[in-house]
């Protein structure tokens, strides 16, 4: 009995480590997955480096096309979108 009293300290500490730190790191994560998934033409969005653009083009391959100056287009990778701005809204 000695031995799993030495355990249950470490198993608190897990457990708040858990909940304090584990766990909303995987929702957050779990909330950047949905934004991105649901990315549409004419959305704003910033990208992890600082660009402010408009999506002109959703691609397949984990892409966006991103107007960021009239007649100035960038592609994107998917996942370094770091907030869209502005919705649109969708198509009827």
């Amino acid at each position: 009995m000695e031995a799993f009293g030495s355990f249950v300290p470490l198993i608190l500490i897990f457990a708040i480590m858990y909940f304090l730190l584990i766990r909303p790191q995987q929702q957050k994560m779990k909330q950047h997955r949905a934004m991105v998934e649901a990315l549409r033409r004419g959305d704003q969005v910033v990208t992890q480096g600082g660009l402010i653009g408009k999506v002109t083009k959703v691609k397949d391959d984990g892409e966006v096309e991103v107007e960021i100056a009239s007649g100035v287009s960038v592609r994107v990778v998917r996942h370094t979108i770091a907030e869209v701005l502005n919705k649109t809204e969708p198509a009827k």
